[in-house]
Parts: structure tokens; C-alpha cells; sequence
């Protein structure tokens, strides 16, 4: 018996790791080797946050943390970019302001990394590299945010942080000592960074006391509504590699509440309540996504839940957490977007029906959709994890920047 429960053990390791070692590539992949190696690492590493979470080890965002300190690195400035790390408005911020004379005013990118509203931080190697990349190619300031966390800091700190010190920038004084131009300054994130730019457009167009306007938006597979996770992109990518289904729920559920509940009700798509059904409108899928993206989803009315979570939480019908629930009439003084998807990613539904509403609105638009891209794929421009994908949605987003701000 002993040797049959030995071959039994080794049977079940041999399939779980033959499991995590085979993550499907996207069809036409440039490099399917390091692509592969990339998404199983990912894999491996959540799936074993979420079994030290079930064991109650530790949390599984406090694992998923040491991915973010190991890939931490110092502000080192080189021969293009000067580099510091500072505050502004008591936020911790990460600042690259290039070398090269200006010839006039600059330009200026203020930057929210993703993760979750958990994890990340402006000095990961990934996010130093493509800020610095920014800077230097565009000749631009980037400001590019290290905000708190949850589920230390739950919203709205997140918002806040990111709030204050966009509106620390734009005041005049202060694009004035870093010669920037006032009619050229964006906001831009990836993932939940994509969610914070998001917000924080909508959110400048209600302040009085912020004069200056931005020139752009970039939202970079964006985060953008909490009311249904059952949409085709949902479905097709529910066991993704490097956000899964689970893993998106959870981060909602830790930037929310510690409660579990919440998430789990989520998760079987029963959080919303009739009274707030007016609002499935706005993220209806089968009323925004082109055909070749409805392929045969069928559209299934939403299931209401009880009231409860909405007087408990009411943050996660806020606008400020989900900006697709915006209306119509404030989406149209939103400024000049671009707006990246990518085909194999949870959120890819959501970023498509925000560049319809957005376009529907009279807001010009670039919606750039990558077939083959996955969740996270601008993260991998730098070594060892150096992606094809990723180097070309990094130059197409360039481009579009060079050409617009």
C-alpha cells in the first residue's frame, strides 16, 4: 500500500505540474516558448496564493506581494532620464523627467500602475522600464504613482491618493517648475490603473478648483464595471493564466470589504440589487460588443441579489469604482481617448463597450484591440520576460501618444 500511495503522490504531482507547465498560447504568437514559460510561471504562482490562502497561511494578496517586492528596483537615473522617487500631496510618486532640452514646453503622462488595487508599485521593474521608455521617447514628464494598497487600504484611499496628486500636478505652478505644457498633460493606466485614469477623468470634470484640462486619456485594458462578470470575455477567459475569473473577483472583493461573502456572491454574478437594475443598461453586452465578439454567447438577464450588499457596500455601484456606470451626458466632455484590449483577457468586454459608449458620446476615440495580446502582456518588455506583444502594443501606444499629446 505503501508504494501504491508513493505512485499515487507522484501520479498527482506529475499532473499538476504537466497542468501548470501546459497554459494554452494565443494562436499566432511570436515567441510561444517564453510566452508559455511567462503564463505558466503566472499560473503557478496565483493558483499556490490562492491554496496558502484557503490553508489560511497568509493572505493570498500578501503572497501575491512578494512578486511585487522581488521585482522591485531603486530609481537609477541614466543618460536620457533623471529619476527620483518623492511625494507629491503626501503620495508616494515616482518622477522621470528627461535630459534632453525641451526646445519649449514638455508634455506629461501621470501614470497608475495595475494589480489589483493590491499590488504594484512604480518602482517594479516592468512599470520602471515603460515610464522611462515614455519619458525619454516622448520627451516627457511622467509622474507614475505608488498609491496604497488594499487590502490594507480598502477604497476609496486608492482614488484618493491617485486624485491628489493629479490634482497636485495640474496646478499651475507646479506644471510651471517642470516646463510643462498646461494643454498637454494625460492620464494613463494599465488594469486596475486603467480603472483609477478612468475614474480620475470623469471625476476632474466635476472639480471646480482644477482649471487646467487634460488632453487625453489612456486606459490600457481597463477595469471598469462590477455589475456583471458573466460577459463572453468572462466566459472564454475565466481560467486565464494571469487573471483569472477568481483572481478578478477577489481583487474586487478586497477593494471593496474583507467581507467574503461579497466575493463569492460576485463570483455567481447575484450582487446586484432590483432596485439598481437600471444600471445594466450601461454594461449590457449584447446591446455594445460587434458580432465577431458575441460569437454564440447568449445574453442572460441578470439574477438580482438582496439588498444587503448594496446598503453594506455601496462603493461598488459608485461611479468612482465603476466608471462604465457613468451616463451618457457625463462621458461627453471626456477628453481624447485611447483605449487597448486585448482578446484574451476577463476585461476585454468592458474596455470594448467603454470605446462604443465613449464613441456614441461624441469623444474621439482609438480603441486598439490586440488578437493575440493577453491581460497584462505591456508588462513584458523588459528581460527576462521579454515579449514580442508586448514591444508592439508598447510602440503602437507611443505612436498614438507622439501623435496626439
Amino acid at each position: 500500500a505503501d508504494m501504491g500511495t508513493k505512485l499515487l503522490c507522484l501520479f498527482l504531482i506529475s499532473a499538476l505540474v504537466a497542468y501548470f507547465l501546459y497554459t494554452p498560447v494565443p494562436e499566432d504568437c511570436e515567441d510561444p516558448w517564453t510566452t508559455m514559460f511567462v503564463l505558466s510561471s503566472f499560473k503557478t504562482f496565483t493558483s499556490l496564493s490562492m491554496v496558502v490562502d484557503q490553508l489560511g497561511l497568509m493572505n493570498c494578496m500578501d503572497f501575491l506581494m512578494l512578486f511585487t517586492s522581488v521585482e522591485y528596483v531603486a530609481p537609477v537615473s541614466d543618460e536620457n532620464v533623471t529619476v527620483t522617487d518623492t511625494e507629491f500631496s503626501n503620495v508616494a510618486v515616482r518622477l522621470f523627467v528627461p535630459r534632453k532640452e525641451p526646445g519649449g514646453l514638455r508634455r506629461a503622462m501621470i501614470y497608475f500602475h495595475g494589480g489589483g488595487w493590491c499590488l504594484g508599485d512604480a518602482g517594479m521593474k516592468s512599470y520602471d522600464h515603460m515610464t522611462r521608455w515614455a519619458a525619454h521617447r516622448l520627451n516627457a514628464v511622467v509622474v507614475s504613482v505608488s498609491y496604497r494598497l488594499a487590502p490594507k487600504y480598502r477604497f476609496p484611499t486608492q482614488f484618493e491618493d491617485v486624485y491628489s496628486v493629479t490634482k497636485f500636478f495640474l496646478q499651475p505652478s507646479v506644471l510651471a517648475q517642470y516646463g510643462v505644457d498646461p494643454d498637454r498633460v494625460c492620464v494613463a493606466g494599465d488594469s486596475a490603473g486603467g480603472n483609477l485614469a478612468a475614474v480620475v477623468a470623469q471625476q476632474l470634470l466635476e472639480d471646480s478648483e482644477i482649471k487646467t484640462k487634460l488632453k487625453a486619456q489612456v486606459l490600457l485594458y481597463p477595469v471598469l464595471q462590477t455589475l456583471d462578470l458573466d460577459s463572453p470575455s468572462y466566459r472564454e477567459n475565466e481560467n486565464d493564466a494571469i487573471l483569472s475569473k477568481m483572481l478578478m473577483v477577489r481583487f474586487w472583493n478586497e477593494y471593496i470589504t474583507s467581507d467574503m461573502a461579497f466575493g463569492e456572491a460576485m463570483a455567481s454574478n447575484r450582487h446586484v440589487p432590483a432596485e439598481s437594475s437600471h444600471l445594466f443598461q450601461f454594461v449590457n453586452w449584447s446591446s455594445f460588443l460587434p458580432e465577431e465578439m458575441k460569437k454564440d454567447h447568449v445574453y442572460i438577464s441578470p439574477t438580482y441579489g438582496s439588498s444587503e450588499f448594496a446598503q453594506k457596500y455601496p462603493s461598488f455601484l459608485d461611479v468612482r469604482v465603476a466608471p462604465l456606470l457613468a451616463s451618457d451626458a457625463q462621458l461627453h466632455r471626456l477628453p481624447l481617448t485611447y483605449i487597448l484590449t486585448c482578446e484574451h483577457d476577463v476585461l476585454r468586454d468592458e474596455g470594448v463597450i467603454y470605446a462604443r459608449r465613449l464613441q456614441a458620446a461624441g469623444v474621439p476615440v482609438t480603441h486598439d484591440h490586440g488578437k493575440d495580446a493577453f491581460h497584462g502582456a505591456l508588462m513584458f518588455t523588459s528581460s527576462p520576460a521579454d515579449l514580442a506583444v508586448g514591444h508592439r502594443l508598447l510602440n503602437r501606444l507611443t505612436e498614438w501618444l507622439d501623435e496626439n499629446l
